[in-house]
């Protein structure tokens, strides 16, 4: 099977470097690319997968990342997406352990050590997928093509295609899968006796270790199955020389029947099965995993796989294609969410961009014919290969098997860049071997396109550092994106700039008049904005288009609540809490209206609720400690306050209404050790000097009265009450100054 060296590596204008020195100019460079993203914040879906899963908290049991997704919520509920990751989940884990918490840094310099790891490997991917596989006396393995691998992994390196997947914490998937997919091919390779010949021996052990590395990737993301498919073309294609056109004519035309004697002595159909068997149990386990079936997405997330008309459908999803390659070609225009009208749907052949669709195949059609029928055997390889590396690992995403939940997605062109890479490395060999007039002008258009690759990753990796920087990139990408402006505005509110997020979100329902998350966001800036009948009119509109959306109902429920709509905003409420069982946040505004409406005994039951269900939930707390003072219930508010501080032991607001509680019941020591404790914690609380100053009043403690009166005047002038109670002891400190002789 050992191939002779490639005819056209020596045309390939790189110098020619050991190994060794290959693979740590490709990691330099993969590591010059995406540097400058190693302090970058969590942004966009790391918020979900990894600041709000508790699956990476020390507290979490550890089995718990086997049984969720990869966004912490539980496989068996009809909610989780069903992405089944966990062994990505646990490096997240540990990072957090290392770091001891949630800081960005280490997360983001482990994703760049991946990829720059990974870069360096795709060279032995390439040289075998390119060369074979060939040994020396010694039984190293030779590099048959070390020029156009070199080529290829620098390309791959420096794809600015990767930069969400390097860049975006939640990358982190696609950059472990890619590296298991990596090492389970040449494990498989390994299998494969180093002597004369050899078709006639192979390691079965090597096998499963491959098959064990394949379970691994997909683990780590569901697209590591596909180094099965390539596992077998590479089997067939270079390990048993197999020319698949002349395979086809005798199938076909019944023309020199096949051999099953001849391929039983190879061990391809006993390699084959071995694999076909690994993939079926690891698609059983999977099944079985996911519990209640596949995960429902809505039109907004693939809006062609809702089309009625079948051929709509296929239309659109082969346009989608024709983006990805474009992708692949020209990674200038890169955002981070494709949907929401960012690619409006083709509804028409008459549509101009069915140009697209045309061109991709006619590409894919000659790459095809020159794979399949060329009489050079090395060209004929090498496309083939290259072609099984670009489409397999893409079919989880291609929408043929299953409903995914996006339009256009970079992350998952991660694996298929590497075929495209290496088509594009084969084809500058390819064209310096025809045109050697133009080596130089080809050299320099090599080193010039390496250049823009790497220029566009350190612009588009500073892009990904923050949310702002992110997402206001995207506007110029995508401006019909309603998620993109939703972004925005998002991060503009966040920002404290509420007024500037006010125009996106509006633009975003303009977009998107379904889009019930920005009418919620924006029905929310209104009301603190006091525009309460907009707000009411948004968030109504909202609950009318999606009828189980909790927050909305909720929002909408203090809204009316504002707008003295008390009947109307209490049924939103338990609208609210009917759609969301646990929902402490509702009882607690549920009990902020009876206590609005004198509903003394149905207010402590709905902050109650809200303190069983999140026990640190402070302002329940303290609203009950204040409501039972307000209404003369002392001795209860004390046990409130003192059950409260044992959860919440250092909350100034608890402190403080327990210490005016106990001041109430006479217990002035215990009473200023809660108000002095409250102090320590928020020094510059006007109010906590003024009550001080009444206890010590009260107390007889008038010097210490007068300290504290004085400091909260000085930090609140216009304290109500505070300066007339100053004034009344500066007249008793008066008259006992008079009366002393």
């Amino acid at each position: 099977m050992a191939l002779s060296e490639v005819y056209w590596d020596h045309q390939i204008p790189l110098p020619k470097l050991a190994p060794v020195q290959a693979k740590a100019t490709v990691a330099l460079v993969a590591l010059l690319c995406f540097i400058n993203s190693y302090d970058g914040e969590f942004v966009f879906d790391d918020s979900e997968a990894i600041v709000n899963n508790k699956d990476l908290k020390p507290a979490t049991p550890l089995n718990n990342i086997w049984s969720n997704d990869f966004w912490g919520s539980n496989l068996s509920s009809n909610s989780s997406h069903k992405s089944y990751r966990p062994l990505t989940v646990l490096t997240f884990r540990l990072n957090y352990l290392l770091a001891g918490g949630l800081h960005p840094v280490g997360f983001h310099v482990l994703n760049i050590i991946l990829h720059a790891v990974i870069s360096a490997l795709m060279i032995d991917v390439f040289a075998f997928l390119i060369g074979g596989l060939a040994y020396d006396e010694k039984g190293a393995i030779l590099n048959h093509a070390p020029k156009t691998s070199l080529l290829a992994a620098l390309f791959f390196a420096a794809h600015p295609v990767h930069t969400e997947s390097v860049a975006g914490v939640v990358g982190r998937a696609d950059l472990l899968c890619a590296l298991f997919f990596q090492l389970s091919f040449l494990t498989y390779c390994k299998a494969f006796s180093k002597g004369s010949d050899i078709n006639d021996r192979f390691s079965v052990q090597w096998v499963v270790v491959s098959l064990s590395l394949c379970a691994a990737a997909m683990l780590c993301k569901e697209q590591g199955i596909t180094v099965l498919g390539v596992n077998a073309a590479f089997d067939v294609l270079l390990i048993c020389n197999v020319n698949v056109y002349e395979l086809s004519q005798r199938l076909l035309l019944r023309r020199n029947p096949l051999h099953v004697s001849e391929m039983l002595r190879t061990g391809l159909l006993m390699r084959l099965a071995l694999m076909g068997l690994g993939g079926l149990s690891m698609l059983y386990a999977r099944w079985r995993i996911m519990g209640t079936g596949p995960p429902a997405f809505t039109e907004v997330d693939n809006p062609a796989s809702f089309a009625e008309n079948i051929f709509l459908r296929i239309v659109n999803y082969n346009y989608y294609y024709s983006l990805n390659a474009w992708l692949l070609l020209c990674p200038w225009w890169l955002c981070f969410d494709w949907s929401m009208g960012c690619v409006p749907l083709i509804k028409s052949v008459a549509d101009w961009r069915m140009l697209w669709l045309l061109m991709m195949w006619c590409v894919l059609i000659g790459l095809m014919s020159q794979a399949l029928c060329s009489q050079d055997g090395q060209r004929r390889r090498t496309l083939t290969l290259g072609l099984v590396l670009l489409v397999v690992p893409f079919l989880p995403a291609s929408n043929i098997f299953f409903r995914v939940g996006f339009v256009v997605a970079e992350r998952v062109l991660y694996l298929s860049s590497a075929g495209y890479c290496l088509l594009l490395a084969y084809s500058l060999g390819h064209c310096c071997c025809r045109w050697t007039r133009f080596r130089k002008l080809l050299c320099v258009s090599v080193v010039a396109l390496l250049c823009v690759y790497v220029a566009r990753c350190a612009l588009r990796s500073h892009q990904w550092r923050t949310e702002q920087t992110l997402f206001t990139s995207a506007l110029s990408v995508c401006p019909l994106n309603a998620k993109v402006h939703y972004n925005v505005g998002k991060n503009l509110a966040d920002r404290g700039n509420s007024t500037a997020a006010i125009g996106y979100y509006r633009e975003a329902v303009r977009l998107h008049p379904t889009y019930v998350h920005a009418m919620n966001n924006l029905g929310n800036i209104l009301k603190e904005r006091n525009e309460l009948v907009e707000a009411e009119q948004l968030l109504s509109k909202a609950v009318s288009i999606q009828r189980d959306f909790a927050a909305a109902w909720m929002n909408l429920g203090i809204v009316q609540n504002s707008l003295q709509k008390f009947e109307e905003a209490e049924q939103s409420y338990w609208n609210a809490i009917r759609f969301r069982k646990k929902y402490p946040d509702c009882y607690y505004n549920l009990g902020r209206l009876y206590a609005d409406q004198n509903r003394h005994v149905d207010a402590l039951n709905a902050w109650r609720n809200a303190t069983m269900l999140k026990p640190d939930h402070s302002l329940a707390w303290n609203n009950m400690v204040i409501l039972l003072d307000n209404t003369g219930n002392l001795g209860q508010a004390e046990l409130i306050g003192r059950e409260a501080l044992k959860l919440l032991p250092n909350d100034h607001t608890i402190m403080f209404s327990l210490a005016n509680v106990l001041g109430k019941l006479q217990k002035y020591k215990e009473s200023e050790g809660f108000f002095l404790h409250a102090l320590r914690i928020n020094p510059n609380a006007a109010s906590c000097h003024g009550n001080l100053a009444v206890l010590y009043h009260r107390w007889g403690k008038l010097e210490l009265a007068k300290k504290h009166y004085e400091l909260s005047l000085k930090l609140d002038p216009e304290a109500p009450g505070t300066r007339d109670n100053y004034n009344m002891l500066r007249r008793k400190l008066d008259q006992l100054k008079q009366s002393t002789p």
